[in-house]
């Protein structure tokens, strides 16, 4: 999130007496977003702070931990992440009463009764995570040092093979603080690269290998048509230009070896001309100004 952005647009909004409930911030790919100037530009307004941590879980911010930045913070253990219970995820808060109300409403709404029969004054709904699913959660957050290592490990593999092609851009780390490089991003620039995100996605799925677009942008999601929007075309360009390359804890470095390979053959000979002569000229590639 731009924070300069959200600051404007809330005092935008203070003037117009039209000011949000609470404002949402994600943490993108294990990364946690730079929350002091959030925070700042919310307090001026009361304004709480949602921190969706789904993808950050065992990042940090400036010494604290991915989760407990806003006044809600809130994590996935789908199958794709760190660790997993298969599905489900974990609200957290230091507010009391907003975690009483949460579980409140994740439990069916159920009001309590002196003969204990069901009785709703509210609508809710069946968001538990069952027992069975919360033990093995629990079990695996003892591991999750190790997977953070492993996938940060991947992470450099991917720089030390492809830091040399031109047009590629790895995700640059954040200096206040550390991300789990839960999955490895890459922007690829096709005038430099000599082949566009779709080209290289298409070369790995012709291997059976899974990448993926980064992710599309809310406001370009047909639900949320003419929707208001505000911001410079930053993550159009993201979504136009990056890949998510396999990260899985579980990949080996025989695999990753062979993604490695795929993605350098999908390079051109043109590209290579032009990272020789950037080499030549003595200009920074693309990889190398962001690791």
């Amino acid at each position: 999130m731009d924070s300069k952005l959200l600051a404007e647009t809330l005092d935008d909004a203070a003037r117009r007496g039209a000011l949000p409930r609470a404002v949402m911030v994600v943490d993108v790919y294990g990364q946690c977003a730079d929350y002091t100037p959030i925070l700042d530009a919310c307090a001026r307004y009361e304004v709480p702070v949602i921190e969706d941590a789904a993808e950050a879980l065992g990042a940090t911010y400036r010494g604290r931990a991915a989760g407990s930045l806003g006044a809600i913070g809130v994590f996935s253990f789908n199958g794709n992440k760190i660790i997993t219970t298969s599905g489900g995820g974990m609200l957290v808060s230091d507010r009391p009463e907003w975690v009483d109300k949460a579980r409140f409403l994740a439990t069916q709404a159920r009001d309590c009764t002196e003969d204990n029969h069901y009785l709703h004054s509210e609508v809710g709904y069946n968001y538990r995570l069952s027992n069975l699913l919360a033990a093995v959660g629990r079990a695996q957050l003892r591991m999750l040092d190790t997977w953070i290592n492993r996938r940060r490990a991947i992470f450099r593999r991917y720089v030390e093979a492809l830091i040399d092609l031109a047009g590629l851009q790895f995700m640059p780390e954040a200096p206040f603080g550390q991300a789990t490089r839960w999955l490895t991003c890459v922007l690829i620039d096709p005038d430099y690269f000599g082949a566009d995100r779709q080209a290289v996605q298409k070369a790995l799925e012709t291997q059976n290998i899974e990448s993926r677009p980064v992710w599309r942008p809310m406001h370009m999601q047909p639900v949320y048509r003419g929707r208001r929007y505000i911001g410079p075309g930053i993550a159009e360009d993201l979504f136009r230009r990056g890949l998510c390359l396999s990260s899985g804890s579980s990949l080996s470095e025989n695999d990753q070896g062979r993604i490695i390979r795929i993605i350098r053959d999908a390079a051109s000979r043109r590209g290579r001309k032009r990272a020789d002569d950037l080499c030549a000229r003595s200009v920074p590639l693309g990889g190398s100004r962001w690791v």
